[in-house]
């Protein structure tokens, strides 16, 4: 838990500095960009080579997927139970389904399991998040956002293209050569890939903390409650019900299930205010998730323990 803490001071100083306005505006998307390009790409060479082949492999990389389609089919049968409008129902496609399992799901699995943790973490995010984030979100925010001039919107081709050629992406394809082929890193290099990974998690929670946004728009506070219970408690909660009926243990089970009880995603909250689908509520929907999630995941990491543990 004092990783944790660690983790939570980090995202607080970013706050803080976001009110304080020391920092240029710039600032987040710089570090997030140094996250994305140098810190995230060196924890998965480090760390997913060192990864435990089991028959439990396939849950890292299935559950995000199983994740992704439950939390779509919700919001669209709260779309039809509330009536929520066309836009509500395309913002919270985008941003209920997908949860921050990199920048927040990264640094706090390693907080809780360690470093053998993250290497199944790195397969969440990869596999299921990243993935679903580059063709789900960048489709959905195609079909359900403002209309575009003729050309932007993302092409097939482009969207593989933006796949293959992310940075953690390439890192991750290259690890998995590495663990497969039984490949030593040199230790000046192993010691290099550690202190660049060391790195990611005062940065990127810094620049967490420099966008997070807490005003709820008053007319939203249906979609923005409803929302946040099916992120934070509700899907996690037909996670674990469902691996605790099967025949399944061991660490890949327990960081899997802690991925599932992140907050939404940043970037998915970005993608969704681009296009123009209620930027307030999306933002209020990331800035409280994040703020809720302080409470929601030690619970869930308690529960994971005592069942899985």
């Amino acid at each position: 838990m004092g990783g944790f803490a660690i983790v939570l001071g980090f995202l607080l100083l970013g706050v803080i500095l976001q009110k304080l306005a020391f920092l240029p505006a710039p600032t987040a998307n710089r570090l997030i960009q140094y996250v994305l390009y140098v810190a995230m790409p060196a924890m998965v060479l480090l760390h997913l080579p060192a990864l435990q082949v089991d028959a439990t492999l396939w849950v890292p990389v299935m559950t995000p997927w199983a994740m992704l389609l439950l939390s779509m089919l919700s919001v669209v049968l709260l779309t039809r139970l509330l009536g929520w409008s066309r836009e509500v129902m395309g913002a919270l496609l985008i941003v209920v389904p997908l949860g921050n399992t990199s920048f927040l799901g990264f640094p706090i699995v390693q907080s809780f399991y360690g470093d053998a943790g993250l290497a199944y973490a790195v397969l969440y995010d990869q596999f299921g998040s990243f993935i679903g984030l580059a063709i789900v979100a960048t489709t959905l925010a195609a079909i359900f956002g403002a209309p575009k001039p003729s050309g932007t919107v993302p092409q097939r081709t482009q969207i593989i293209r933006k796949v293959l050629t992310f940075p953690p992406f390439i890192a991750l394809v290259i690890a998995l050569v590495i663990l497969f082929s039984g490949t030593q890193y040199p230790a000046w290099l192993a010691q290099l890939l550690r202190v660049l990974g060391l790195t990611l998690v005062p940065a990127v929670m810094v620049a967490v903390g420099l966008q997070l946004h807490f005003k709820v728009p008053r007319n939203d506070l249906s979609p923005f409650i409803a929302s946040l219970g099916l992120k934070l408690v509700v899907l996690p909660l037909i996670a674990f019900i469902t691996m605790s009926l099967l025949p399944v243990s061991g660490l890949a089970v327990q960081v899997s299930l802690l991925e599932a009880a992140m907050p939404p995603m940043i970037t998915a909250g970005a993608i969704a205010m681009a296009a123009g689908l209620k930027p307030r509520l999306v933002s209020a929907i990331i800035g409280y998730g994040v703020l809720c999630s302080a409470l929601t995941i030690p619970l869930w990491y308690l529960l994971i323990q005592r069942v899985f543990g």
